[in-house]
Formats: C-alpha cells, sequence, structure tokens
C-alpha cells in the first residue's frame, strides 16, 4: 500500500516508491557486483511474481476506476495491471500511468514506478532503466527504483547473452550443414 493513498485497496506487496531502507548489499552504490546483479533480479522476479493481480481484482479495480473517475481510482487500477501476465494489460497500464504524470497526479513517482515495472514485464529493459534513473534523480534512496534499475540491467545482459549463444549456435549449425553438404557433393562427384 503507497502511504500517501487514502482508502487504497492493496494492490501490491512491494515496498512504496519513496522507501529509504538500504539493504546491505545496496550500500555499495550503482557499481554492484554481478552475483548481487542477479540476486537483485532474482528477488524481484519473484516478488512481481507473487504480486501478480488476481483477475477478480483486476475486475473490481477497473469497475471503481469507471464508476468513480477519480485520479487515485484510475491510478489504483493502473498500478494493478502493471503487474499484470497479459501484454495487452501491461501496455495499458504504461499508457495510463503515463497520462497521468502528463495530468500533473500528484503521485507521479508512484506512476513512473509503475510504468518502469510494465516495461520490465513487458522486457523492454531500456526503457524501464531509463524511467528508473529519472526516478533515482529525484528520489535517490528509492530503494525499489533502484531495485527495478539493477533487474533491468541485468535482465537485458541476460537477453543479449542468449541472442549471441542462439547466433552462435545457428552459426555453427549452417556451418555443419555446408561441410555435411560439401562432403555429399565431393561423394557424388566420384561416383
Amino acid at each position: 500500500i503507497l502511504p500517501h493513498q487514502q482508502q487504497v485497496i492493496i494492490v501490491s506487496r512491494e515496498c512504496p516508491t519513496n522507501q529509504t531502507n538500504i539493504l546491505p548489499h545496496q550500500q555499495q552504490g550503482m557499481g554492484e557486483t554481478k552475483a548481487t546483479q542477479r540476486e537483485v533480479k532474482d528477488e524481484l522476479d519473484r516478488k512481481l511474481e507473487l504480486s501478480r493481480p488476481s483477475r477478480e481484482l483486476l475486475e473490481e479495480l477497473a469497475l471503481a476506476a469507471a464508476k468513480d473517475h477519480s485520479p487515485e481510482a484510475t491510478f489504483q487500477y493502473a498500478f494493478a495491471l502493471s503487474k499484470s501476465s497479459e501484454k495487452s494489460e501491461l501496455r495499458y497500464a504504461v499508457t495510463i500511468l503515463d497520462g497521468l504524470v502528463k495530468e500533473g497526479y500528484e503521485f507521479q513517482i508512484d506512476c513512473m514506478y509503475g510504468a518502469a515495472t510494465a516495461l520490465y514485464l513487458l522486457r523492454e529493459y531500456d526503457e524501464a532503466r531509463t524511467r528508473c534513473e529519472n526516478i533515482l534523480r529525484t528520489q535517490p534512496k528509492s530503494r525499489v527504483a533502484k531495485e527495478l534499475h539493477l533487474a533491468s540491467i541485468e535482465a537485458q545482459e541476460q537477453d543479449e547473452k542468449k541472442k549471441m549463444k542462439n547466433a552462435a549456435m545457428a552459426s555453427a549449425g549452417v556451418a555443419a550443414a555446408i561441410g555435411v553438404a560439401a562432403g555429399l557433393a565431393s561423394i557424388m562427384m566420384k561416383k
């Protein structure tokens, strides 16, 4: 529950975005070790999995937002959507949360964090990282923004390694196929 929201339906088990508690591994600053970066990503992924909203909660929040038309109700719905497992809902969450920021909604940092979370889940790690950096410029002690920032970096690096490995395997497969074809051609020409 975000501390500044009144009559909030529980949307997330996350800590508020303006949390200033620093974990021991975060005292090193942005120069985290790779192992710590990986641990942060794994922990964040676990938290996001646990905080995924149920279909019933999303429906309840959607009805409340449609009925109330207040920025607070809209925020609660969009923030819940930002942890969905559906790509279309994640994109919609980013659109709504960005719209709230443009409209001058009072809790813009929370909107930015929700949008960054949705982008992370969409595997748009570079954009999620950029959003976290924007949060950290104004809230440098935001633990959740630091965690999401590190997780975005780690996830992007893991994706790049996986792509390189797949490209190398594909190249090896093509080279093997060419070798087999050349061998067969050689045998055919000898006959």
